[in-house]
């Protein structure tokens, strides 16, 4: 009875949809399409003015939507010969040869951690124009080196186009694929930092001068290196599945599953924020290296003090695992 009643404690700590903190955070819009259900990544389109994307997440179709900044959608697409087992996240990014932007799709929420032999990201061109379509995609096939497991976070490095995977577990990790991506051929992912514990979702920074990972309690930035910068309050969401930057890098954007479920605009501390003149690329020792055959080297800082967790948080998790490793671990496969 004490394990059912401390997961129950874990799993409703967050209220659904509670009022957003004091410190210039605020809601974006709300999802008012009934197909978006399940949130799971959010990106914000580079070359379409005020268009953000999403998807939903296990038991859907390969599709995902165009919104406005009133939560609107603007136009549904479909991924074409994609699969859509369990789409965890997505990433934005954008073209430098051709300036158009470039989305991928991380089908990788392995409930049974390590059940799949292999996780697939697909690279989709971003649509020219905002109306339905079906889309031609990349798929690219990857294996974790250290064995399958859980993820629900992808985040690229926009200075060096570095792909990365955040998996979803007690003892987390952050992966690096291969710097140059093999469509014929399944790449090795490897890992290369520490992760907070049940994390999320991931994003990098638009500039390339941090990364964040979220829980479902908390954010925290990191330098490209893998140290750790701060933590940053969140608005307790009913199921808190969804993180990115905004363009110019000076806030998050953060999202939840469930029905017409909001957006919240997240400042960035202006202590986190970026000398003016940006710094030059980390050295080889940080997330965003790799030897010339294209394996990520270790990272040289791993990340020391968990998730960045208040005491309230730090205690909820555990109590719960002492009483019910279990029964958590058992519900948290289920929690996407």
């Amino acid at each position: 009875m004490l394990a059912v009643v401390a997961a129950s404690c874990l799993l409703t700590a967050a209220p659904a949809y509670a009022a957003a903190p004091d410190d210039g955070t605020e809601k974006l819009f709300t999802f008012k399409d009934p197909a978006i259900t399940e949130s799971s990544g959010l990106g914000v389109s580079p070359t379409h003015q005020g268009v953000y994307y999403t998807h939903n997440d296990s038991a859907a179709t390969p599709t995902f939507y165009a919104v406005d900044a009133r939560g609107r959608t603007r136009a549904t697409f479909q991924v074409q010969g994609a699969q859509a087992r369990d789409w965890e996240a997505m990433a934005v990014t954008k073209d430098p040869a051709t300036g158009r932007g470039v989305l991928w799709f991380a089908d990788i929420g392995d409930n049974l951690d390590g059940a799949w032999p292999n996780v697939s990201i697909y690279k989709v061109m971003e649509p020219q124009t905002l109306r339905n379509a079906a889309l031609p995609a990349t798929r690219y096939r990857f294996r974790y080196a250290d064995g399958g497991r859980n993820a629900e976070g992808l985040m690229i490095n926009p200075r060096t186009g570095r792909l990365y995977v955040v998996s979803k577990e007690f003892a987390a990790g952050v992966y690096a694929a291969p710097k140059k991506l093999r469509s014929d051929k399944t790449n090795v992912l490897r890992k290369v930092a520490s992760a907070p514990l049940m994390a999320t979702d991931a994003a990098y920074a638009p500039d390339g001068s941090s990364y964040v990972i979220r829980t479902y309690f908390s954010a925290t930035l990191y330098k490209p290196s893998g140290e750790t910068i701060t933590r940053v309050s969140m608005p307790e969401l009913k199921q808190a599945e969804s993180i990115t930057y905004t363009p110019d890098g000076r806030a998050l954007l953060a999202g939840s599953e469930g029905p017409k479920s909001p957006v919240y605009r997240v400042p960035v501390p202006e202590s986190a924020l970026p000398a003016a003149t940006p710094s030059p690329s980390a050295p080889s020792s940080s997330l965003s290296s790799a030897s010339s055959d294209g394996t990520a080297a270790t990272t040289a800082a791993a990340e020391t003090d968990g998730d960045g967790l208040a005491l309230k948080d730090v205690l909820i998790w555990l109590a719960a695992a002492a009483m019910a490793v279990g029964v958590i671990t058992f519900l948290a496969r289920r929690t996407r």
